[in-house]
C-alpha cells in the first residue's frame, strides 16, 4: 500500500516524474540495494560486473538533474519541493544507492556554482562519479562545526592540506574511511585545509579530479548498514592542481560550508523520510496479512497502536523536511538550525519506525528474507553520517 500524498496541487508533470522515478525505486534501486547488501566483501559491490554500475546507468537515464534544473519550467518553490519529494522516492527504494547517486554530484554542483567553462567542462559531465571529500581520520562530525565555536583547546592538526605552490596547489594527506563514494569517485569536492603562503590559513574547497598520479585509494569499508553505498579512505601524495580549483578559499569557506551543510542535511531528511515511509508500509502489509489469534494482527489494539504512532512520527518527519528543503533551497538566507532539525527528525524517525516495524514483524523481523531487517541496519548508520546526531544537535543550538 501507499500513504496518502497530501499535496493536491501536483501538476501533471510533477506527477509524471515522481510517478518515474517511484518505478525506478521500486523496479530498480529495491532488488539491485538488496543484492548488493548481500555481497559478504565489499570490493564485490563496486566490482566491474556488479549490478551497481547498471543502476547508475539507469539513474543517469532519469534525467534527475534535468528536472532540478534552475533554467527549467517550474518555479522554485514547485522545483524545490519536487526535489525533496524525488529524493524521498529515491531513499524510499534504498538509502544507501540514493545517497551515492547524490554525492556522485557534488563535483558537478561546485563546477556549475563557479561558472568558469573549464572546470565545468572537466567536472560538469554526468559521466563523473563524485564525492564529497570532507571527513578525516582525526576530525569526524567536528569538521562540521566550521566557525570552531564547539571546540575546547588546540585544534589537532588537519590530516589533508593543500599548500600553494606557484600557480597550482598541491594536496598531501588523507581523507578517512567514511567518504561517501570514496573508492570509486573520479573527482572529489574536497573541504581541507589550506595554507595560501602568504599567511593566510584555514580552510577552503577544492575541485580535485582523482583519476591522476597523486591520488589513491584504500579498501572499501565493510559496514553494518548502507552496504549499497561505497565508503572508503582517499590519500593525497602531492596531488597538483591549477590555482583555479580552489572554488572557495579560507575568506568565504565558513558561509559556503554552511549552505552546503544546509543543502546536504535537507537532503538526508529527504531520504530517511522516504526509509521510514518504506518501513510504515511494509509493517501495514504485514500486519494485514500475518494472523494469530484467529485474526489478522492489525486487528489488536497494541499492533494497531504502535502502527500509528509510527505514521504520526512519519508524517510529522515527512512535513517538517519539505518546508525546510523548500525554504533553503528558495530563500536567500537559509537556515542551518532547521536543516539540522530535519536530518536530526528524520533519521532518528526512521531508526524508530524500522525498529517499530521489526517489532511487528516478530522473529520474522529478525530473518533477512524480510526487508525491514535490512532497514533497520541501513536507518542506523544515518544517525551518524552526514554529522553524528547528537554534534550536529550542538551546531544547531548555537544558532538559536
Amino acid at each position: 500500500m501507499g500513504l496518502v500524498e497530501l499535496d493536491l496541487d501536483l501538476g501533471e508533470e510533477e506527477r509524471a516524474v515522481l510517478d518515474s522515478v517511484r518505478k525506478f525505486a521500486s523496479e530498480v534501486m529495491r532488488p539491485i540495494g538488496a543484492q548488493l547488501d548481500r555481497m559478504t566483501d565489499p570490493t564485490d559491490v563496486i566490482a566491474p560486473a556488479s549490478p551497481l554500475w547498471e543502476a547508475y546507468g539507469l539513474y543517469r537515464d532519469l534525467g534527475i538533474d534535468e528536472v532540478r534544473d534552475p533554467s527549467g519550467p517550474l518555479d522554485p518553490v514547485r522545483r524545490a519541493r519536487l526535489g525533496a519529494m524525488i529524493s524521498e522516492e529515491l531513499g524510499w527504494g534504498d538509502a544507501g544507492l540514493a545517497i551515492s547517486f547524490g554525492v556522485a554530484g557534488f563535483p558537478r554542483m561546485m563546477a556549475a556554482v563557479t561558472g568558469n567553462p573549464a572546470l565545468i567542462e572537466r567536472f560538469g559531465s554526468a559521466e563523473v562519479v563524485g564525492c564529497w571529500a570532507i571527513t578525516e581520520p582525526d576530525h569526524g562530525s567536528d569538521m562540521i562545526d566550521f566557525e570552531n565555536k564547539l571546540r575546547s583547546g588546540a585544534s589537532a592538526k588537519p590530516n589533508c592540506i593543500a599548500r600553494k605552490d606557484g600557480d597550482s596547489f598541491v594536496i598531501t594527506g588523507q581523507k578517512a574511511a567514511w567518504v561517501s563514494n570514496g573508492t570509486i569517485a573520479t573527482a572529489a569536492a574536497l573541504f581541507c585545509a589550506v595554507d595560501t603562503g602568504d599567511g593566510k590559513t584555514g580552510s577552503g574547497v577544492f575541485l580535485a579530479p582523482l583519476d591522476e598520479k597523486g591520488v589513491s585509494r584504500g579498501r572499501p569499508l565493510d559496514k553494518i548498514g548502507q552496504r549499497a553505498l561505497n565508503q572508503g579512505e582517499i590519500f593525497f601524495d602531492g596531488l597538483r592542481v591549477p590555482a583555479s580549483h580552489m572554488v572557495l578559499g579560507p575568506e568565504l569557506y565558513a558561509v559556503a560550508a554552511d549552505r552546503v551543510l544546509c543543502m546536504a542535511n535537507g537532503g538526508m531528511g529527504s531520504c530517511f523520510v522516504g526509509l521510514a515511509r518504506a518501513a510504515l508500509e511494509h509493517a501495514i502489509a504485514y500486519a494485514k496479512e500475518r494472523v494469530q489469534g484467529g485474526v489478522p494482527i492489525i486487528r489488536h489494539q497494541s499492533v494497531k497502536a504502535r502502527l500509528f504512532e509510527m505514521f504520526r512520527k512519519v508524517e510529522a518527519a515527512r512535513s517538517l523536511n519539505r518546508r525546510v528543503v523548500v525554504h533553503n533551497t528558495v530563500s536567500p538566507n537559509p537556515q542551518i538550525q532547521y536543516a539540522i532539525a530535519s536530518k536530526v527528525t528524520s533519521t532518528n524517525t526512521a531508526f524508530e519506525v524500522a525498529s517499530g516495524a521489526v517489532q511487528i514483524y516478530g522473529g520474522n523481523g529478525l530473518a533477512r528474507e524480510y526487508p525491514v531487517e535490512k532497514l533497520l541496519r541501513d536507518a542506523r548508520a544515518s544517525m551518524i553520517e552526514d554529522g553524528c546526531n547528537d554534534l550536529l544537535s550542538l551546531v544547531g543550538a548555537e544558532r538559536l
